[in-house]
């Protein structure tokens, strides 16, 4: 059954695996999120170590999506890959070193060689929860606004702007999605807190900091959303292959795709539910519901952005250079090698599920934490 795939079946299913990731690797940006509430629900040595361990037992899920995510992308739609870390390597030199400080800040916070001291490790979170954040939202942003680069007929590509990639942080709707990808993860950050922490005065506070968050990230994600449905999006002709502007694109992509439009209410219905009930129901499950919310909304907005006859990674500069999954895939082969792979998925999935019961078997507290050997 398998073998009679065509062509653009495994592209369109590489897509959605790749729409998939993106979307646990959003909810997991949790530990991010939570990293820069630490400053905002802690007042002690205490209840700071409390919460950086227990975020730091999750961190390692978000490091190990996101290279999962990249490697994807690198092995399905090379051309992607090339063109964006090749051309854009500012903003992902960026978003790296702030993910490499985060992992050597849990590693070496607590050791006892620490001549930086913790703060220095603590300072270093921040940024990874913060620059780190915003910059990969503006990255995603530009899936739907474009970039500046050219494509030569021998798929060879040329950044046209010397910024190299910071100047997606000039443009408005990449600025707010970004934003609100930052404000999500606190949000996602404070609902894990609540979940996860036995502690009566951090949880009071991070219900705070839930709401307050929720404003902003509701703010900028209405924003970019209602800006996403209302502009011109990049299409491209199945036959010719030639990429023009058309007016409200992705609000046509989720008219064509109900099931994606679907999955995407259901997804925001989910975060607004979790929010909800941590916030005023005094529920400590928001994470869950808010978590797989997350995960379908992203789910399906990466989808509109790929499927459909649109063009994935447009060229603000030369419109026919833009990256659809047809242009941009490798090649059947490698793609149905990679499906064949891919089918050992349900079983990484079920493993994480199974290791994260393990972890969370119990709410981590002051006394577990000075009874720990290994503690961040």
């Amino acid at each position: 059954m398998f073998d009679s795939l065509t062509y653009l079946q495994l592209q369109q299913y590489w897509w959605i695996i790749i729409s998939l990731l993106g979307g646990f690797l959003v909810f997991l940006l949790f530990v991010q999120g939570g990293q820069t509430l630490i400053g905002s629900i802690t007042k002690t040595n205490d209840e700071r170590n409390l919460v950086i361990n227990s975020l730091g037992r999750k961190w390692e899920f978000t490091f190990t999506t996101l290279v999962t995510f990249g490697g994807a992308l690198f092995a399905a739609f090379p051309l992607f890959y090339a063109t964006s870390f090749g051309g854009a390597y500012w903003v992902w030199i960026i978003i790296l070193f702030c993910f490499i400080i985060q992992a050597v800040s849990y590693e070496f916070r607590s050791k006892p060689s620490n001549f930086l001291g913790k703060k220095t490790f603590d300072a270093f979170l921040f940024i990874n929860g913060s620059l780190g954040v915003i910059l990969l939202g503006m990255a995603v942003a530009t899936f739907f606004k474009g970039s500046e680069f050219f494509v030569t007929e021998y798929n060879l590509s040329k950044w046209q702007n010397p910024l190299r990639g910071l100047e997606a942080a000039l443009n408005i709707d990449n600025i707010a999605l970004g934003l609100g990808i930052f404000f999500l993860a606190r949000v996602l950050g404070a609902l894990y807190i609540i979940n996860n922490i036995s502690n009566k005065e951090i949880y009071v506070r991070s219900v705070k900091q839930l709401k307050i968050n929720t404003i902003f990230f509701l703010l900028f994600f209405l924003f970019f959303i209602i800006r996403m449905l209302l502009m011109d999006g990049f299409a491209y002709d199945s036959q010719t292959k030639i990429v023009s502007f058309e007016s409200y694109k992705y609000l046509h992509n989720f008219i064509e795709m109900p099931v994606v439009l679907v999955i995407f209410l259901i997804g925001v219905i989910g975060v607004i539910f979790g929010i909800f009930i941590s916030a005023y129901k005094h529920s400590r499950k928001g994470i869950w519901f808010a978590g797989i919310g997350t995960i379908l909304t992203v789910f399906a907005l990466l989808v509109n952005v790929g499927l459909n006859d649109t063009s994935f990674y447009p060229s603000t500069f030369n419109l026919q250079s833009s990256l659809t999954i047809e242009n941009a895939s490798s090649s059947k082969y490698t793609l149905k090698t990679m499906f064949y792979v891919s089918l050992f998925i349900p079983f990484v999935i079920a493993y994480i599920i199974i290791a994260w019961k393990a972890i969370d078997k119990k709410k981590i507290d002051i006394n577990e934490l000075n009874n720990e050997d290994h503690i961040y």
